[in-house]
């Protein structure tokens, strides 16, 4: 098999309509064999092919491409139409698909460690995600058959894709969590290989670049949304969690609970986002979580992302700002500012000062007093 060639399936609503998507890179070869497939079209909002989403037409796809293309399922969400934003997807969410022909779905005593372990949500889809993809690999050999000659080849058909490095170490994970946690037998695969880890710097803007995207944002809610991200140094998911309860007004403090790792901390409440919450609060009359969807349900984390995005472009920003170039801004600007950098850790709720001092290489003040050996 050309370990190169794959094909991705994805669930989509088309016209309330389930379908089946199909995304491959340009390539004649699989060209040639979707326009064989059952009354395919071409959807230009999701750049894919589809089809008619039955049993059918499933055992089809598997069928034509079996053996000449790799078949990406860890896209395939059993029942679920792709981009749900306030979808939650655990354990019992896993539990509830229904299997598909020739696939293999994630071992329940997997499913039921991860539960046990009680690994967030994100973490869960990950792992199921990885693992699934990793058995589907290797779908005629047993799973306590399979040894480390078998793991490279896997992880070599992702570096053949280009996948990057964190990617590569997250199907590492998931297949060590299994042979090491799942069956308790640790270290098993120590000789696996692990990729160089990349050391990136955090992009950031300034803080006028920052202003400018709050200044054109669409409403209050919005306005609030960007605010909190900067002025709180706020992770998406955080955000996300806060509840009405959480603004503690009287000490100017955000509590973030069940931040990552588990971990509570409280970070600093700014005095203008607290006057706009007030407004937005009146305006928006929020049940539980300080913003929400419709029905009161989670504020969706693309809708965040998009923002930010959003508002950024307006301000007349090239580069592309999300919501977490927000929290490493929050960050470089306190160190900028003098703000000792323990304190810094203990806003971002970092476990290690050595996570927190990536922010000395991008703060300007690291480099003022530095004479250029040209001037």
């Amino acid at each position: 098999m050309n370990s190169m060639k794959s094909i991705t399936l994805y669930h989509l609503m088309i016209n309330n309509q389930k379908m089946i998507g199909i995304k491959f890179s340009p390539d004649k070869l699989i060209q040639n064999l979707v326009k064989g497939l059952p009354n395919p079209k071409w959807s230009k909002r999701y750049n894919m092919a589809y089809i008619p989403n039955t049993k059918a037409n499933l055992g089809v796809i598997f069928n034509t491409f079996k053996g000449v293309v790799w078949i990406n399922y860890n896209r395939f969400l059993i029942n679920k139409p792709v981009n749900r934003k306030n979808e939650t997807v655990d354990v019992a969410w896993f539990r509830k698909r229904k299997p598909i022909t020739d696939y293999r779905l994630c071992p329940e005593e997997y499913l039921l460690k991860l539960e046990l372990k009680r690994y967030a949500n994100s973490t869960i889809k990950t792992y199921v995600t990885f693992f699934e993809m990793f058995i589907n690999f290797h779908k005629d050999k047993e799973l306590n058959s399979i040894d480390e000659g078998d793991i490279r080849v896997f992880l070599q058909s992702l570096i053949q894709k280009n996948s990057s490095n964190s990617y590569v170490n997250q199907a590492i994970n998931a297949i060590k969590f299994y042979y090491e946690v799942v069956l308790g037998m640790p270290n098993r695969f120590y000789e696996i290989e692990r990729p160089r880890k990349e050391s990136k710097l955090p992009q950031v803007i300034s803080k006028d670049e920052v202003l400018s995207i709050i200044e054109n944002t669409n409403n209050i809610k919005h306005k609030c949304i960007v605010k909190l991200l900067y002025s709180s140094g706020l992770r998406r998911s955080e955000l996300l969690n806060l509840k009405i309860t959480d603004i503690d007004s009287k000490r100017m403090l955000v509590m973030v609970r069940g931040g990552k790792g588990k971990k509570d901390r409280q970070t600093l409440l700014s005095k203008s986002t607290l006057e706009d919450l007030r407004v937005y609060f009146k305006e928006w009359k929020p049940q539980e979580y300080l913003f929400e969807g419709r029905k009161a349900s989670k504020y969706g984390a693309e809708s965040v992302l998009s923002i930010v995005k959003r508002a950024a472009a307006k301000a007349g920003i090239r580069q592309t700002v999300t919501p977490h170039m927000l929290r490493h801004s929050f960050a470089t600007h306190l160190l900028e500012s003098g703000v000792d950098l323990r304190q810094i850790q203990v806003l971002l709720g970092h476990g290690s000062s050595k996570t927190t001092e990536i922010y000395t290489h991008v703060a300007t003040n690291t480099f003022k007093d530095i004479k250029n050996p040209l001037d």
